[in-house]
Parts: structure tokens; C-alpha cells; sequence
């Protein structure tokens, strides 16, 4: 039968409070773990999310966790490639005398019922469709995913999200007491291994030799560097 617990089984919204608590009619408060789904690629969770449309769940608040590279609507952020985290905090910051005005509409986004009553999002959504609505209301749709997390059920994200503990810390993601589940858990040894991997080309190695042998004689940090050279050198 259905769940007669968790706030799935009458699409009621959860709590701000982000322990995910509910108060009982006692007043004491429950918690009510969150579910989180971890999928290799962003296009699956585009799947996973077309498939909860067609369950007796497709209304329960849900949030989707991505990079940048997904969400942002800003045109010269979005349009410029590789850098896209390093502009986006220099407008936050207000650098050069610009702020990001999307960012100042987050609000506009940022809550379940909102997105429920005013823009007729009332089933499932991906991705694509919060971006699309971020751009007609000029609102950030990658902080406004970020906000929704606090009120959701369940959050979907890439496997790294979860493994990273610099991106858990970064996105404020706490996993204990919550449910996490882990779509085709057989990748997550590769998607360990490319997260902590990196290319070097024999250029860079080359140059950061020479930069270390200037460092070594010139007595800068000799103690620290000369291990690096030496490993630069067993490199080349």
C-alpha cells in the first residue's frame, strides 16, 4: 500500500527546516530522511526524471543538483566556456562594479509551491524545464536548484556530488541518517578514479621544471621544491 510516513504520499511540501523534521500533531518532530539519487551522467537523471512522471510520486518536491555548465542563464557567464565558476563568483562578489541580476531573482524560483501553482510545474521536472522558466523569469535557475534542496524529498545529481567531500562541503549536502541511492553502482570505481585524475603533457612538466630550478637556486622554499624538481625530473 502506500507510504503513509513520508510527505510522498499526500504531496504535501516538507519543511524549510533542513534537517528535514516535521513537527507530529503531538509537537514533537519527526525526521524524515531525504532521498538521494546519484546517476553517472546528467542526461540519465533526465530519464530517471521522465520515468517519475509516470509513478504515483511525479508531485513530490524534487530538486536536481548540476554544475554551471547546466544551469546557468547568464549570457556572458554561460557563453564563456571554461571559467564559467570563476565569473560567476566575481559577480556575486560584485567585482569590476557588476552583479548578476539572475542571482537577485532566485526567489522567484526558489520554493516548491511556487513552482507548483504559479508555473504549472506540478509533475516532475528536469533540468531543461527549470532553465527554460529561470529564463522567462530572469531568475538563476542553478542557486534556485540549490535553494529547493532544503524542501525536497528527493534530490537527483551526479555520482560525485555524493563521493567528493569538497563538493558535499560546497553544496551543502549532508548524507547522514538520508537514503542514497546509487543508479548503476558498478561505474562508481571509474567515476572515483577520473575525479581524483588529471592530464599533464610533457610541456607543462618541462615547464615547471625550469620554474622549480629557478625557485631551488634562488634558495626559495629550497625544502619544499626539491622534491617537486626531482619528481618533474623522473618525469621527463
Amino acid at each position: 500500500g502506500p507510504c503513509t510516513e513520508c510527505s510522498c504520499s499526500s504531496g504535501k511540501e516538507t519543511s524549510k527546516d533542513t534537517s528535514n523534521a516535521k513537527k507530529k500533531e503531538n509537537g514533537e518532530r519527526t525526521f524524515i530522511p531525504k532521498i538521494f539519487f546519484g546517476t553517472r551522467t546528467h542526461k540519465q537523471i533526465t530519464q530517471i526524471t521522465r520515468e517519475l512522471k509516470r509513478t504515483a510520486y511525479s508531485s513530490v518536491p524534487m530538486t536536481i543538483l548540476s554544475s554551471r555548465d547546466y544551469t546557468c542563464i547568464h549570457p556572458a557567464v554561460s557563453s564563456s566556456g571554461s571559467n564559467r565558476n570563476e565569473m560567476c563568483v566575481e559577480l556575486l562578489e560584485g567585482k569590476n562594479g557588476k552583479s548578476c541580476l539572475y542571482y537577485h531573482g532566485v526567489h522567484k524560483l526558489s520554493e516548491h509551491h511556487a513552482l507548483k501553482s504559479a508555473h504549472r510545474m506540478y509533475q516532475a521536472w528536469d533540468i531543461e524545464d527549470l532553465v527554460r522558466l529561470g529564463k522567462k523569469l530572469r531568475a538563476c535557475a542553478y542557486f534556485a536548484a540549490r535553494e529547493l534542496m532544503v524542501g525536497a524529498d528527493i534530490v537527483f545529481c551526479p555520482y560525485n556530488y555524493l563521493l567528493d567531500p569538497q563538493i558535499r562541503e560546497s553544496m551543502e549536502i549532508n548524507l547522514k541518517g538520508q537514503v542514497v541511492i546509487l543508479d548503476e553502482a558498478h561505474n562508481i570505481e571509474d567515476c572515483a578514479r577520473e575525479s581524483v585524475s588529471f592530464s599533464v603533457t610533457e610541456s607543462q612538466l618541462r615547464a615547471a621544471r625550469e620554474e622549480l630550478d629557478s625557485m631551488v637556486n634562488s634558495n626559495i622554499r629550497q625544502k619544499n621544491h626539491e622534491p617537486l624538481r626531482a619528481v618533474c625530473c623522473s618525469l621527463i
